[in-house]
């Protein structure tokens, strides 16, 4: 299936119950869903009760005073949902469970690529790579070298003439600078730019 990105616009024709934007949101979630649940459940029909649950729990959380604000964060939104969901089914469909605590975590199997999670993943790692390109070539190469590279630091501190004391100033600013891109990156013009190419 085609990555899809969301944006404020989206989110908001979403909450106002935009029919179209509905059909969108139910076609392409849907899809991810029934990829999660037939790994997990067994029953088709148990699998069509659960994934309508879903979302109607999800269009009661958007539509809510206190619901979702953060288009960036749907994907996840729903697979947070999604895994509510099936947590509770697992409890009232096993007697034998010692699951007593709602809050306590349970290990749920997995029996292939989680594709919520992957598009999550998929999406961030996209936003992370814009924002990166998007940077300084100095504050680009320190993050990179520091926190994926994971080099030593003295080695940095050699590489850019700096000592540990203005290395922990530059990484700072690297950090400041690459997390206000990486919002306008989430939310902002080159989201709205890429859904409107999916939907081209």
């Amino acid at each position: 299936m085609e990555f899809f990105s969301f944006d404020d616009a989206y989110l908001e024709r979403l909450r106002s119950g935009d029919f179209r934007t509905e059909q969108h949101f139910v076609s392409y979630f849907s899809q991810l869903i029934q990829l999660k649940l037939r790994s997990r459940v067994q029953s088709l029909e148990v699998v069509e009760d659960l994934r309508q649950e879903i979302f109607v729990r999800v269009f009661a959380t958007l539509r809510g005073t206190k619901g979702l604000r953060q288009a960036d964060r749907l994907g996840a939104f729903v697979n947070s949902v999604c895994n509510n969901v099936l947590l509770e089914h697992y409890r009232a469909s096993s007697r034998t469970s010692s699951i007593e605590d709602e809050n306590e975590q349970v290990d749920i199997p997995d029996h292939g690529i989680d594709a919520l999670s992957g598009i999550m993943a998929q999406q961030t790692a996209a936003y992370v790579q814009a924002t990166l390109d998007d940077l300084s070539e100095r504050d680009r190469r320190l993050l990179k070298e520091v926190f994926i590279e994971e080099r030593d630091k003295d080695e940095v501190c050699r590489e850019f003439g700096v000592d540990r004391g203005y290395l922990r100033v530059l990484l700072h600013r690297a950090r400041q600078t690459f997390k206000s891109h990486f919002q306008q990156e989430a939310t902002g013009k080159r989201a709205g730019n890429l859904v409107r190419r999916a939907r081209g």
